[in-house]
């Protein structure tokens, strides 16, 4: 007697056939699956802090420091040093 094959539970989601091209474009960009950079979406847009699922730090620094381009090193530092004290206590 053979196994049953499992079967995965499918979800599909209709929308503008523009939309799923421009997801679809994305996400082979990132390197990830459509569903993949969808959940992301989501998680970003519903998360409560933002920050809590960081997956980058390294680029989640430079959108930060792109963000500041008029202040100084030693003043990004500061406030980057400040934080962490806020954090801690």
């Amino acid at each position: 007697m053979a196994k049953a094959a499992l079967q995965r539970d499918r979800w599909t989601l209709s929308f503008d056939s523009r939309l799923e091209s421009l997801v679809e474009k994305a996400a082979r960009r990132r390197g990830v699956r459509p569903a993949r950079l969808l959940e992301d979406i989501v998680r970003k847009q519903f998360g409560s802090y933002g920050h809590g699922d960081i997956q980058d730090s390294a680029d989640y620094v430079a959108a930060l420091r792109k963000g500041s381009r008029g202040k100084t090193d030693q003043v990004f530092l500061a406030e980057l040093r400040t934080w962490q004290r806020s954090q801690s206590s």
